[in-house]
């Protein structure tokens, strides 16, 4: 698979990824297995530990009482790569690791276990960085923290641990903390087609690729297999960049993000013209100063789900603002985005679609790419209008849903299929509608 890539120097950012041939928009350019990979603990109970599948009701392991599946299959199947977090896990209880401890303990037993090689890989775990060095003491601090859990949820199980670690492991790695910050500083998560997180894992060749605020490339994920696609046209030889963090916020609060979570600062050509800047910023400044104030208090009625009156403080905010701030201001943006989600929340469907709907032409200026987040949006709104017999709408919402997904997740991903379906849905309603109307 490795084909289309390679490694190389990429002047002032150090290792990085190559192009080898030219790359269509819309190509896949590599997908990789992670080499380790957990459910991160707060959907434990919601998704497949092996096939990473959400539903409904999941098989729960008798031992551990943590892992669950789909059905039989897949626990036996997960069984191998189980066993030994099995007893780590029933060690702890009620106590649970953190997802990073879970995540470094399964990496441990991958590289203990010899069928799982890592020498395929473009970049070892030696190389990787560990960003110590650059670390102030606090986060330093909270990494020893979880370096001792490490050692602790170990014990039972791989209770030789510095011995083995010594003779398994490459150098840099032996030190719990060194191989924490490690894990940390370079797992991906993994999400579900609608892009909420599901798990974490490590991709060691894709911990390679550099950041880029307009990156030329989207990873997007099926079950645990991690796709990474061009979202333009790539040069053999040009450097394949994708977006670490969420693209959309101002220049300053990305590099600041950027600096706290990965240690470096961005010099991408939107940072350094802090392109779209103004656009975020647009409109009365006294006026959207009130929407900026308030976001941090909707952000937390949110995360408690107090859906009820973050719609209500959403839609007194949003009309008391009015037309003296823009659509396309991020700050009225992230709160139109946060009605639309209390109002799916809420099951009120016609409030939704209206809230929806204005984020679309919005979403098209900062999104020039194909990208997930866009295509996501899209097919949202155009379900809402299906739900709500605006048919010829949602055939509409749902084409252009469709051309930014079959480029940002390819042809066979069930999110394209889904899509193709939806329409299909459409195209028939509406060939019913016509024929019963005369």
């Amino acid at each position: 698979m490795a084909s289309k890539l390679e490694r190389f120097v990429s002047p002032g950012k150090g290792n990085g990824l190559r192009a080898t041939a030219r790359n269509k928009k819309g190509e896949l350019v590599y997908s990789a297995e992670p080499l380790a990979c957990c459910v991160s603990n707060k959907l434990a109970r919601d998704v497949c530990h092996h096939c990473f599948t959400r539903r409904g009701t999941l098989l729960r392991c008798s031992q551990c009482k943590m892992a669950r599946y789909c059905n039989v299959t897949c626990q036996r199947q997960a069984w191998p790569g189980h066993k030994r977090e099995c007893k780590c896990l029933q060690r702890l209880l009620p106590r649970i690791p953190t997802d990073s401890v879970r995540l470094a303990a399964k990496l441990i037993f991958a590289l203990l276990s010899p069928s799982k090689s890592s020498s395929e890989e473009l970049y070892t775990l030696e190389e990787h960085e560990s960003h110590l060095s650059s670390m102030s003491e606090q986060k330093k601090q909270g990494l020893s923290q979880l370096a001792s859990m490490l050692e602790l949820y170990l014990q039972q199980e791989v209770p030789d641990l510095a011995q083995e670690m010594t003779s398994a492991l490459p150098p840099s790695c032996q030190e719990p903390l060194s191989l924490i910050a490690k894990v940390t500083c370079n797992c991906f998560t993994i999400s579900d087609g609608e892009l909420q997180e599901i798990g974490v894992g490590l991709y060691p060749s894709l911990s390679l690729l550099n950041h880029d605020c307009r990156p030329n490339c989207v990873m997007v994920f099926e079950g645990t297999k991690l796709q990474l696609r061009a979202v333009r046209d790539i040069n053999p030889e040009e450097e394949l960049t994708i977006s670490y963090i969420e693209t959309l916020s101002l220049t300053e609060d990305r590099r600041r993000q950027l600096e706290a979570q990965y240690h470096f600062t961005c010099h991408c050509q939107r940072c350094d013209s802090q392109d779209k800047d103004g656009l975020m910023l647009s409109g009365q400044e006294s006026t959207w100063r009130l929407l900026e104030v308030a976001l941090p208090r909707l952000e937390a009625l949110k995360a408690k789900s107090g859906w009820q009156t973050l719609l209500e403080s959403c839609s007194h905010l949003l009309s008391t603002v009015g037309s003296d701030v823009p659509d396309e201001n991020l700050y009225k943006l992230r709160m139109t985005d946060m009605a639309l989600d209390a109002s799916i929340h809420l099951g009120q469907w016609e409030e939704a679609v209206r809230y929806g709907r204005k984020t679309l032409p919005v979403y098209r200026q900062y999104f020039p790419d194909p990208h997930p987040v866009h295509g996501v949006q899209l097919m949202r709104v155009g379900k809402l209008q299906h739900y709500l017999e605006c048919t010829e709408d949602a055939l509409d919402t749902f084409k252009q849903a469709y051309q930014i997904i079959k480029l940002t997740h390819g042809d066979r991903h069930p999110m394209t299929s889904g899509l193709l379906m939806k329409m299909e849905e459409c195209r028939t309603e509406m060939v019913q509608h016509s024929s019963s109307s005369h």
